[in-house]
């Protein structure tokens, strides 16, 4: 693709600048300032990518996997500022779904220890993780606020601060791994996910295609897992204060 063809291709940010002003979205200047950022970072990070795939410096590497978790950290965060020390739970669990995973893939030797394949799966992970987190933090955040009588309720009975939030704490959990398992379900059938089509497109066998998607697909139910699991129980102790009281002003 040339700079040439990608310039037609703004024919698809035209059209929704279109309908928002027919229809007074009002989302006129969002869109184009969202494009403009996404054309500016995308180029910026090729060429970054470009330099990093080309030394194979695990010092570069390890640069990329860190700014990555730093940005993910930072835009998750936001969704939980209610809940104290946000920013350490969401980036340790960033962390630790990047060691988990890489250190299965590596440690296998499912994937070469290369640039190229590290920086790519590991940007998908975090990816995935930083959406799931969103994801749990809106809706626990959520959970807490509708149900605080509740969670009274079964402290003032002499229930623990684990047993008072249980039922908040497992349906935020299992609202954020929702989208993952259902997505995975039809698959193929439905859509031809990104990594597959990519491949495809640059002439790689179908098969092989698939099997590195399947790749990608186990590792997004193993990140969407632990990341609600880890930062959920993370996060509920500190909505209780030493005499096992809910913290109505977090």
């Amino acid at each position: 693709m040339t700079y040439l063809t990608l310039s037609i291709t703004l024919i698809f940010v035209l059209i929704p600048l279109l309908l928002s002003k027919t229809l007074r979205l009002g989302l006129e200047r969002d869109t184009i300032v969202a494009t403009v950022r996404s054309i500016i970072q995308l180029l910026a990070v090729g060429f970054i990518l470009k330099f990093v795939f080309d030394s194979e410096s695990l010092f570069y590497i390890f640069l990329m996997v860190t700014l990555m978790i730093v940005v993910a950290t930072h835009n998750a965060q936001r969704k939980g500022a209610s809940i104290k020390g946000i920013a350490w739970k969401v980036g340790l669990t960033l962390v630790s779904i990047e060691v988990l995973t890489q250190s299965i893939l590596l440690g296998f030797q499912i994937t070469p220890p290369t640039a190229q394949y590290i920086i790519s799966i590991s940007g998908m992970v975090i990816g995935n993780s930083m959406v799931l987190a969103i994801l749990f933090l809106n809706r626990f955040t959520s959970e807490v606020e509708d149900h605080q009588d509740q969670t009274e309720l079964v402290l003032s009975l002499g229930g623990t601060p684990k047993q008072a939030i249980h039922s908040q704490l497992i349906k935020s959990i299992k609202a954020s791994m929702i989208p993952t398992i259902e997505s995975q379900k039809t698959v193929g059938l439905v859509q031809l996910p990104g990594m597959m089509s990519g491949q495809i497109i640059a002439g790689a066998d179908p098969i092989q295609a698939v099997q590195f998607q399947l790749l990608i697909m186990f590792l997004l139910l193993t990140t969407a897992a632990v990341t609600s699991v880890m930062l959920g129980f993370l996060s509920y102790p500190t909505l209780f204060n030493d005499r096992m009281q809910l913290l109505k002003n977090r």
